[in-house]
């Protein structure tokens, strides 16, 4: 009987990629190397969302550079974020107001878990640590049960100008340029912004295909051009299971299915772009869960920037879709669309 546990074991370490298994040894060889050092591990928040009663928990654990080699410009360039360690599978002490809860982060040290919590309606604070270090406040948007209205927007070529599908400057871009380098898309801070305003108890969710390990450098961009504070999903970039890298697409997919199951009560507007297969995702969501989308709005990519992006994806018909369809290219020109269909006043 004993040896049951250890044959599943086997079996289940035996599917996983060899290249995750090499991965998971660089970073647990890099995680001894630190704490030999006398660095300790930290948890980085990320602002999540939550309902009546539970709020979704996101965050990740690193062991960080000292601060005396990060200087003055901690985290600005994209690759000063990439040198933090992840720490797989750390305990991490979540604190909401007397409540404490203990979650294990995934071996990626990503935390994304929902806990129960009592909280009012808006942006509230709770705190975070691991291993009896410091606690780190951590934000969440509670979404008030009589809100019908949300947004989801892409990040990338849709708020700023990244040409990530390109590989090569998909690392140029995540790895080497700083916030300020990084251009916005004309028009879609105010957009957005508009958009909250007329609707102040909505929840905004950005949901990229980006790395966690931005984070930090999308917070400050989307702060530093006056977009409207949201919450975030982002993912984990590596092998996975079964494959070199994790599918964006179905990170988007999943996500945008959990939110309708979440929130079956709320329409959310959908803005995307047309490089990075959003038009096709939504798409298919709007066909799965027609209840569950007030609207789309797709951002055309220019010319040289769908060059960039590897030409579009868009769908060319969306007549059945039962929804306000809009797009342009820029946010003014998205503005406008919604005007006319009534998703903007």
């Amino acid at each position: 009987m004993s040896s049951r546990p250890a044959r599943a074991e086997r079996a289940v370490s035996s599917k996983i990629h060899w290249v995750a298994r090499i991965e998971r040894r660089f970073h647990g060889w890099r995680e001894r190397m630190a704490r030999r050092a006398g660095r300790s591990p930290q948890v980085v928040p990320f602002p999540g969302y939550g309902g009546e009663g539970w709020i979704r928990v996101v965050g990740r654990v690193l062991i960080l550079p000292p601060l005396a080699s990060r200087g003055s410009d901690d985290g600005v360039r994209g690759w000063r974020s990439f040198v933090g360690i992840p720490v797989a599978f750390a305990t991490v002490t979540v604190v909401i107001g007397d409540a404490h809860h203990e979650i294990v982060a995934d071996r990626g040290g990503v935390i994304d878990t929902v806990l129960p919590a009592d909280l009012p309606p808006g942006w509230q604070t709770f705190q975070m640590s691991v291993e009896g270090g410091v606690p780190v406040d951590a934000r969440v948007f509670v979404v008030d049960p009589d809100v019908r209205f949300g947004v989801v927007c892409d990040v990338d070529d849709t708020v700023m100008v990244t040409a990530l599908p390109r590989p090569l400057l998909a690392a140029w871009n995540s790895f080497v340029l700083n916030e300020h380098a990084r251009q916005p898309v004309p028009g879609m801070a105010v957009l957005l912004e508009r958009l909250m305003r007329e609707n102040p108890a909505s929840p905004m969710i950005y949901l990229s295909t980006g790395a966690w390990n931005v984070a930090p450098t999308l917070t400050r961009f989307l702060y530093r051009n006056l977009f409207p504070r949201g919450s975030m999903l982002l993912t984990d970039w590596g092998p996975t299971h079964d494959r070199w890298f994790r599918s964006g697409r179905a990170h988007k997919e999943e996500n945008l299915r959990r939110l309708a199951e979440e929130f079956p009560h709320i329409e959310w507007l959908l803005i995307g772009d047309d490089g990075q297969h959003d038009d096709e995702i939504y798409t298919q969501f709007t066909a799965e869960h027609p209840s569950s989308v007030a609207g789309v709005a797709i951002r055309r990519l220019t010319a040289t920037e769908a060059v960039l992006a590897g030409g579009r994806t868009s769908v060319d018909d969306h007549s059945a879709a039962g929804v306000p369809w809009v797009a342009s290219h820029d946010g003014a020109g998205l503005a406008k669309r919604l005007e006319r269909v009534g998703l903007l006043g």
